[in-house]
């Protein structure tokens, strides 16, 4: 169903002579527009997202597009006034304009139930707009298209009825550049009242934090790395740290897709992290009666955090999609990660257009939910074995498997790159021929090159939309799975990379 489906349905002929078949109330919608025109403060009153499309008579929108713009320009909406502007618009009227303006202002019985109507305007508006959705979906069900499958229907059905109640967005198009750019302004106006404070999404992490702002709304951020970096670690550590944030503050969901992982193992990473007991001894169970006491106590301190795992394997982004809209509207949402991109079943209709287009729609599919949910999604993903024929194995955009698609559509693209991974794969042994001394040499080379990398990572960022690039320091600790801030030996503990 495109953008404009609702209206040519509810504005056909056939609909306007039989009104009877579609929800409507035509006297509510006249007493609210001779509100209107009797005081046009009226319009302060009405619900914030009150507009024109909730109307169910053609010419009843018309008047009350025509009260808001001469109200927002500073002018009078009365019966003279909105005459003369819905004839410069050429409106096919088939009546006295004027004497039906009069009409609707001299009938006010009572200003004071201008809210009431207005309720049950939209309430009609949501009425239809459910008839249609319905009567769309039993369409489709009766004459399927091969493309399509039933899981694709619902959840299309979903994300129809989704829009519908949480943004009135059905029937959405463009909008003018006064409104934009008032949202715009407001934007700014409350990046200054932070005052420095962070946009988006707090990571834990003190460089990202700086670097990005935060991970903003509507943003894919895209956490790239090689096996063994420590990318889900770091997605799992920020979600967490995400989730603890959280709940001081406006105590949305964050959502783990983990398509890779069950949610045990994820659980466990988070409890070696949260506990400082070695993850290993863990899995084992391997621990003494004090460790235990701390992992309880631990469990007790972290086990009502929003923080939501969903460990289904080969999921679709349409039920990626799905599951996301219904926790929004159960719980709220501030954050979505998803664990990784390369997993996600591809739709039947891309399989035969080969895996870039695969991932191509995958990407533009986050992309978009990003933006319909306005909250960030953190999507990770592989890298190609190019990194491993490279002598600096830094990884750079041309190493994103399936570049072209998402380098394109992310907002934010970040590497994780944990030198001392390939440090230990490359201890030197004598080469034939080698003498003793010279061996030592090349070995204290790479000794002293390898204690300098120890626990060490660094974070890249190569592409952000909206600021810098560049590269952050962190600190890692492979028994407990976790990333942190990196205190440089030289600097105190409040100077954090």
């Amino acid at each position: 169903m495109d953008d404009t489906f609702v209206d040519e349905y509810i504005n056909s002929e056939d609909i306007i002579k039989n009104k009877n078949i579609m929800p409507q109330n035509l006297e509510a919608e006249q007493s609210l527009l001779g509100s209107i025109l009797f005081d046009n403060n009226i319009l302060e009153e009405l619900p914030v997202n009150f507009n024109s499309s909730y109307f169910f008579d053609p010419l009843h929108s018309s008047i009350f597009e025509a009260s808001i713009s001469l109200v927002d320009s500073g002018k009078l909406a009365d019966p003279l006034t909105l005459k003369s502007y819905l004839n410069d618009n050429k409106h096919n009227l088939d009546i006295d304009i004027e004497k039906y303006l009069v009409d609707l202002r001299d009938g006010v019985l009572s200003l004071s139930k201008a809210r009431f109507y207005a309720d049950e305007i939209r309430n009609c508006y949501i009425r239809r707009s459910l008839i249609i959705i319905a009567d769309d979906l039993i369409h489709k069900a009766k004459h399927p298209r091969i493309e399509i499958t039933p899981d694709q229907e619902i959840s299309n059905t979903e994300e129809k009825l989704y829009n519908l109640a949480e943004k009135d967005q059905i029937n959405s198009g463009p909008s003018d550049f006064k409104t934009i750019l008032a949202s715009a302004t407001k934007q700014i106006n409350d990046a200054y009242n932070r005052k420095g404070k962070l946009s988006g999404i707090d990571t834990g992490f003190s460089g990202i934090n700086r670097q990005l702002g935060g991970l903003n709304k509507s943003d894919l951020i895209v956490l790239a790395g090689r096996p063994a970096m420590g990318k889900t670690a770091l997605a799992t550590n920020i979600g967490f740290n995400a989730a603890k944030s959280s709940q001081l503050e406006s105590n949305e969901a964050i959502l783990i897709f983990s398509l890779e992982m069950s949610a045990e193992q994820l659980a466990q990473r988070i409890l070696a992290e949260q506990s400082t007991i070695d993850s290993h001894k863990l899995r084992s169970g391997d621990i003494d009666d004090k460790e235990f006491s701390k992992l309880v106590v631990t469990q007790n301190n972290i086990h009502n955090l929003p923080f939501f795992i969903d460990d289904t394997p080969a999921i679709s982004v349409g039920q990626i999609s799905s599951r996301a809209r219904r926790l929004k509207r159960t719980n709220g949402l501030g954050l979505i990660i998803i664990d990784y991109i390369q997993l996600i079943q591809a739709s039947k209709a891309s399989e035969s257009q080969g895996r870039v287009q695969e991932v191509s729609n995958i990407t533009r599919g986050l992309k978009s939910l990003a933006k319909e949910l306005n909250v960030p999604i953190l999507a990770l993903s592989q890298l190609s074995r190019a990194v491993e024929q490279r002598e600096d194995k830094r990884p750079i955009l041309a190493d994103l498997r399936e570049s072209g698609s998402i380098e394109q559509d992310a907002d934010v693209v970040m590497f994780v790159y944990r030198e001392e991974y390939y440090l230990d794969k490359s201890e030197p042994s004598q080469r034939e021929n080698e003498n003793q001394e010279n061996f030592n040499e090349r070995f204290t080379k790479w000794q002293d090159k390898r204690n300098a990398a120890e626990g060490k990572a660094e974070i890249i960022v190569s592409k952000q939309r909206h600021g810098p690039t560049g590269i952050i320091q962190v600190q890692f600790e492979a028994k407990l799975t976790r990333f942190m801030d990196l205190v440089k030996d030289e600097r105190l503990p409040d100077q954090i990379y």
